[in-house]
């Protein structure tokens, strides 16, 4: 499949577009063989989007939702406010392809208009892809600290 970045739209996230992200986080879930993992209800998109939990960007071709960056502000002791990119997934079909170089770019846009110091991410070690992308923008891949979480 071919495109034009000028069918390309990019923009701020509407509460519209909350059952189109939830599917492209379900398609990045089946990415990573975890589908069974995804707990959140699209209720639970909706509410918390409306709350100002977390904001989004989307990307659109012919008014449907093909790929998304979904992004909170949080703090950093060491370096101030910054933006947590907790998901950042483009349809398979639409890969390599510019779209999401035009959704990582909006990403960084939207974090120096909120006054962030810093973008923060997690990449599985196996998605060479991902892996390949972020390097040809610059970034920088930590490998020496470990995840933490616990379920409540």
């Amino acid at each position: 499949m071919s495109i034009n970045k000028e069918d390309v739209t990019i923009r701020r996230a509407k509460i519209e577009d909350m059952g189109g992200i939830l599917e492209l986080v379900k398609e990045l879930a089946r990415f990573e063989e975890a589908e069974d993992q995804v707990k959140t209800t699209i209720e639970d998109y909706e509410k918390n989007f409306l709350s100002g939990v977390f904001d989004a960007s989307v990307a659109e071709i012919d008014g449907k939702i093909v790929g998304m960056v979904l992004y909170f502000v949080c703090w950093s002791t060491w370096r101030g406010r910054m933006m947590y990119l907790d998901d950042f997934v483009v349809q398979e079909n639409l890969r390599q392809h510019g779209v999401g170089q035009m959704l990582f770019d909006e990403l960084f846009i939207e974090a120096k208009k909120r006054g962030c110091k810093l973008v923060k991410w997690q990449v599985l070690d196996w998605n060479k892809s991902a892996l390949k992308f972020y390097e040809k923008n610059n970034s920088i891949i930590e490998k020496e600290w470990w995840n933490g979480k616990k379920f409540i």
